[in-house]
């Protein structure tokens, strides 16, 4: 069962049509985030350490899917600002972006749900366009190129065995986006224990 899995997988990744439907994915995971794009990437990344994919196509054309993506997404937070101003994802988008411009759009890239609120919000607020879109550059490009490469790695060190390969890839995605996720919590927390609004109130006459 798994030899027959892998040969259909291998005969995916060994088509033409794989860098359009990569190109697709990292588009649609722009603006519908339920699509695996960094996992076909970095299944790609790993097929590429065996020959099967080119990585400097796979990189630009889900670097390109995703900065393509990630503009939709900026327009309809434009045209749909009134109905996201509520919603808990744009609340926390809206002021992380007030903390940190459009280096939190960077930042947003890894994780999970958070690309798509902070590229919504982004056109919701207003955000220049020509902001968006440099910093959109530099968050597409990073994470298509360390989705390709951890793949690519994962491939190269079970070089035999792709399925291994494709199962460190993504453990090492995972593992990078736990830390991501933790470290956001602990620094939310300790802004929270820091906030004014958690101190004692001054009893004093």
């Amino acid at each position: 069962m798994s030899h027959a899995i892998l040969d259909l997988v291998e005969q995916v990744m060994s088509s033409p049509w794989l860098y359009v439907a990569l190109f697709a994915l990292a588009l649609l995971d722009g603006f519908f985030p339920v699509v695996p794009a960094e996992t076909s990437v970095i299944t790609a990344g790993v097929f590429a350490a065996a020959g099967d994919t080119n990585l400097a196509l796979v990189i630009l054309v889900a670097a390109l899917g995703a900065f393509a993506g990630d503009h939709i997404s900026y327009l309809i937070g434009n045209k749909s600002a009134g109905r996201l101003r509520n919603k808990k994802a744009f609340v926390w988008a809206r002021k992380a972006l007030e903390e940190r411009g459009g280096l939190v759009l960077v930042v947003a890239r890894y994780i999970p749900g958070g690309r798509t609120a902070t590229t919504l919000t982004m056109g919701a607020v207003r955000h220049p366009l020509r902001s968006f879109t440099f910093f959109d550059a530099i968050a597409t490009s990073s994470w298509a190129v360390y989705s390709g490469l951890i793949g690519f790695f994962g491939g190269m060190a079970f070089e035999n065995d792709p399925i291994k390969g494709l199962l460190l890839g993504l453990g090492i995605a995972l593992s990078i986006t736990a830390v991501v996720e933790i470290v956001r919590w602990v620094r939310k927390q300790r802004a929270i224990k820091a906030s004014p609004e958690r101190l004692p109130a001054d009893t004093s006459v």
